[in-house]
């Protein structure tokens, strides 16, 4: 029956895509026999006259940006003009953004042609001659392949691969020059293991280098993104494009920022995304090693932008006195805490348990217990396995819903019974007054977990002290007060999360003494990750381990919302 039909509708949507392109095929292997006539210095020329025609096609639109750039800069504009100058500017980059698609679109045949023949010429000959440039010569005193000889500059079509000899011996077949059209057009192209996804890569980053602002490749680790950077390179080279590995230089060096200037940069996605980060922590703007995000292919996509891009990459540093944190010191009472929200819990997971089997699923007495030790303890094992009965889960978001309308103004009902509250959806814990009650010792400061009010209290001070010496002093000691409760209370709240919402050999394992996180969707022991915010070292607290300094986050971002900024992107 299935065949009936794609007879009918003339086949699935791949081979309608693939039907769509062949026209495209046939105009690439027209011009790759033109090309076949041509010289080698001719061959190379092409570079020069594709750059120059999308140049001519965008020239009103760059010098527009141009003009308005110079406006803005100008000392007479204020600042609402100067903020209405760049919403004009960034409009003009969307116009130039699609006219380069367009102009790149009528140029497609005739680049790809070019690197073919290229790629053609590199499997035939064992050497290729052609007139120097300058970038032959720069090239040439750190690359072995090129050697000048006066004028004349000759291309090896040997040369090492992470200190392995290759020779060139690939030209690109016409379902690799669909291979290359799909991802120039923003879509994944599945292709198997030896179909050669390397070379498939040439045509679409040579294609979009040809506008000068930037191809970034990305590999999911520094040996494919180093080999795949020198694979390659020869060919890229001959035609006049630049080339570079970010994974070869150190962060913020000179190197690195020459390399995202390169007219295709290779290099890891964490590396990519640490080096956006780190660009947004710098206090100079010639601190900067990236330019403006442009055109980007993924390989292996579905590990990059799903498996790896869940995990979010940070930035971050030492908690001043983060060592004075006393998660040991706190860690009895949280326990305390603990063990008695599971006793509560307990008793309403068998109250809830009771009234629903028996009908009575009202939100305001079985739904209230069954909702209670589900905000009390959301990963309570039996509690889960229970909500995987039959309409017992619909009882128990029937009950939420019921308390969280109207401004959640119902809540505080369900939670003067427990002593802590788990928003799990949120990853928050908070105590309760019943919970406060609890950990604090007796005899103790009834408000030692409980921060002051600063504005009233300062407020206070300036209405009654007239001293200025004495004001100054019991404000610091205002100030030190709620420093040290506030230090306390935070230490509290990630104990909590980590007996609450981490579970060992789930969310991380304990492994040579250290805790190792876990990622989720992979199952993988991400080595040299850590929680911040004190959340890492609660956990080892919590498992008895050295706890290392706190460190707080200073900047973060997943892989999926960095690489939504490029203009376009490709999955190879």
């Amino acid at each position: 029956m299935l065949s009936i039909i794609t007879k009918i509708f003339g086949g699935n949507k791949s081979e309608k895509d693939v039907k769509e392109l062949q026209p495209l095929v046939t105009s690439i292997n027209e011009y790759f026999q033109q090309y076949q006539r041509l010289s080698n210095d001719q061959l190379r020329a092409n570079t020069q006259d594709f750059k120059r025609r999308i140049n001519e096609f965008v020239q009103s639109v760059t010098d527009k940006i141009a003009q308005l750039k110079t406006e803005a800069e100008s000392e007479d504009v204020n600042f609402d003009s100067k903020e209405e100058i760049y919403k004009q500017i960034d409009e003009l980059e969307k116009e130039r953004d699609k006219k380069l698609e367009d102009i790149l679109k009528t140029i497609l045949p005739e680049a790809f042609a070019t690197m073919k023949e290229c790629a053609r010429r590199f499997s035939e000959n064992k050497q290729i001659d052609a007139t120097a440039t300058d970038l032959d010569r720069s090239l040439a005193a750190s690359k072995d392949y090129i050697k000048i000889n006066g004028d004349t500059v000759s291309y090896s079509n040997t040369w090492n691969v992470m200190g392995i000899p290759i020779t060139w011996n690939m030209v690109h077949y016409d379902v690799q020059l669909i291979g290359g059209m799909v991802l120039h057009n923003g879509k994944i192209s599945e292709m198997a293991t030896g179909e050669g996804k390397t070379l498939v890569a040439t045509l679409a980053s040579y294609l979009n280098s040809l506008t000068g602002l930037g191809v970034h490749i990305v590999t999911v680790n520094d040996y494919l993104a180093k080999r795949d950077s020198e694979w390659n390179a020869p060919l890229f080279n001959f035609l006049g494009i630049k080339v570079d590995c970010i994974d070869k230089y150190q962060p913020h060096t000179m190197e690195r920022r020459n390399a995202y200037l390169a007219d295709i940069t290779y290099g890891t996605n964490n590396e990519f995304g640490f080096d956006y980060l780190r660009d947004n922590m710098v206090r100079n703007p010639d601190e900067l090693v990236q330019r403006k995000l442009h055109y980007a292919m993924v390989d292996e996509v579905d590990s990059v932008l799903v498996d790896d891009a869940r995990t979010p990459l940070i930035i971050s540093g030492p908690v001043p006195k983060g060592d004075d944190q006393q998660f040991h010191v706190l860690k009895p009472r949280i326990q305390k805490l603990v063990e008695t929200q599971k006793k509560v819990v307990n008793q309403f997971y068998n109250e809830a348990r009771k009234k629903i089997e028996s009908g009575n699923t009202d939100a305001k007495d079985g739904g209230l217990a069954l909702f209670r030790a589900y905000r009390g303890l959301p990963k309570y094992g039996t509690l889960i396995k229970y909500l995987s009965e039959t309409g017992v889960k619909a009882v128990l978001q029937k009950t939420e819903n019921h308390y969280l309308q109207d401004n959640s103004r119902e809540m505080p009902k369900v939670d003067e019974e427990l002593y802590f509250t788990i928003d799990e959806k949120n990853n928050q814990v908070e105590l309760t007054e019943k919970g406060l009650s609890l950990i604090t010792e007796s005899g103790e400061d009834k408000n030692f977990f409980v921060l002051p009010d600063v504005g009233a209290e300062i407020a206070e001070i300036e209405k009654t002290v007239t001293d200025p010496q004495e004001k100054l002093t019991r404000k610091d000691t205002l100030m030190a007060e709620f420093s040290i409760k506030s230090e306390r209370i935070h230490t509290v709240q990630q104990l909590l999360k980590a007996y609450t919402l981490f579970e060992r050999d789930q969310e991380y394992v304990v492994m040579e003494g250290k805790v190792k996180i876990v990622d989720e969707q992979t199952g993988r022991v991400l080595d040299g990750r850590r929680y911040s915010d004190g959340l890492h070292q609660a956990i080892e607290a919590k498992e008895n381990v050295k706890v290392e300094a706190a460190t707080q986050t200073f900047a973060t971002i997943t892989l999926q919302n960095y690489f939504r900024m490029y203009h376009k992107l490709a999955g190879m």
